[in-house]
């Protein structure tokens, strides 16, 4: 960052001589970028860098604050409910990436019963994003959620014809799970799960959360080590508590 530096020197030099001269300043400044575009590029990696680590301290904090929304709403589904550690992942239908993560995913919460696994719907590219995650969360659809879940992330373009089409095939009747989906109750729960991202920084999918940490993409070996992180970190935590633990 030493060139961005002296870039930044000799611009308030000239602004220190050209106060009165705001067009031929701007000119000598125009000209300086052009012959040395590469100050700009360092100036937008500065810039990423520094969004980077302000939208961490966000989440940070995010994460602390609403921890229960996060990982203990009743209304969203948990694979492994009785898992000691929690992964949670926000996602959408018709994400690419999150269909690519799909399988990884489902092949984690089968590996991993002592995995809490929460599913977040959270539809934000398009009207089938929403109608999926609507009939999903239907009273009728929600038994098959994983099922479900397997057959929406495997379409490669996800109709709302193919949503029906699977709900058919899982025994879920289109138009009741459709009727359901539209209620209050599952448009509030959706439009929660919205202010949660908010709240947490995210705007893309998929989004994974383990503890304090965000994995954002489909970086699987990220959630991976994420996982086996938070499980060694809980394993230490009880066998603090047995040699703590008072004797007879």
């Amino acid at each position: 960052m030493f060139r961005t530096a002296v870039a930044l020197a000799a611009l308030l030099s000239l602004t220190a001589c050209q106060k009165a001269e705001d067009a031929a300043f701007g000119q000598k400044v125009r000209a300086y970028l052009l012959e040395h575009p590469e100050v700009i590029e360092e100036a937008v990696q500065k810039l990423q860098e520094k969004k980077q680590v302000e939208a961490a301290n966000v989440a940070k904090v995010g994460l602390v604050k609403h921890r229960d929304a996060l990982e203990r709403d009743p209304r969203d589904f948990v694979a492994n409910p009785n898992g000691k550690i929690t992964v949670v992942e926000f996602f959408d239908y018709r994400c690419g990436y999150c269909k690519v993560s799909a399988p990884e995913v489902l092949k984690l919460i089968e590996e991993n019963p002592d995995v809490r696994f929460v599913f977040k719907e959270f539809p934000i590219l398009s009207r089938e994003s929403a109608v999926a995650a609507q009939v999903i969360l239907s009273s009728k659809a929600k038994p098959k959620t994983l099922e479900l879940h397997r057959a929406f992330m495997g379409e490669k373009a996800l109709s709302e014809d193919s949503i029906y089409r699977h709900l058919r095939a899982a025994g879920v009747d289109p138009t009741v799970a459709k009727a359901d989906g539209e209620g209050a109750a599952v448009m509030k729960h959706l439009a929660d799960t919205r202010a949660l991202a908010g709240n947490l920084g995210i705007d893309g999918t998929p989004a994974f959360i383990v503890g304090d940490r965000m994995i954002s993409g489909a970086d699987m070996a990220g959630l991976r080590a994420a996982i086996a992180e938070a499980k060694t970190a809980s394993l230490k935590t009880i066998n603090q508590a047995k040699v703590d633990a008072p004797t007879g």
